[in-house]
């Protein structure tokens, strides 16, 4: 059982069809490396076309095999014909955490109408907490700092920290 303050082994999967093709840098996934250094340890990392079945195949590979403690992506959310990362991952969780997305567009519209249009979607998968953020660097950063805060305390729950929530 890891314990708030506890080094965690996390995923970024970026979902760009340029990307994918060697055509753009990875700027939203570096950000997301960078911003989850003092969380935990980016075991794995990789960058993947818009693709339901493979990024289904990704999110049950780091979730069972590699047993990630968190999987964040980037980029797939809106509302393109390609963007379908929530329904790859709506395939592969087992419960949503509807507040997390939820906690994420609400933040989000304070500095854009945009962030109505996001479908990020965030759920567990067995002990692995997933989260589905926008593809932009800006996007990204505004994202997660939103999560930052609450996700020591969610992974520990999610490892079995039997201490209770309140203060």
């Amino acid at each position: 059982m890891k314990a708030v303050g506890a080094r965690y082994r996390i995923g970024v999967l970026t979902l760009s069809d340029k990307g994918a093709r060697g055509e753009r840098i990875d700027e939203s996934g570096h950000i997301l490396r960078a911003m989850v250094d003092t969380l935990g340890e980016v075991v794995c990392y990789q960058v993947i076309a818009d693709e339901v079945a493979e990024i289904v195949r990704v999110l049950r590979d780091w979730s069972d095999v590699e047993g990630l403690d968190l999987i964040l992506t980037t980029g797939g959310t809106g509302l393109s014909p390609r963007d379908v990362t929530p329904e790859a991952t709506r395939v592969v969780i087992d419960r949503e955490v509807p507040g997390m997305a939820e906690a994420m567009r609400q933040a989000s519209l304070a500095k854009t109408p945009h962030a109505m249009l996001s479908r990020a979607v965030t759920g567990l998968r067995g002990a692995t907490l997933i989260i589905n953020l926008p593809g932009s660097p800006r996007g990204v950063r505004e994202n997660l700092a939103v999560l930052l805060p609450a996700l020591p305390h969610a992974l520990a729950k999610l490892k079995g920290d039997p201490a209770d929530c309140a203060r």
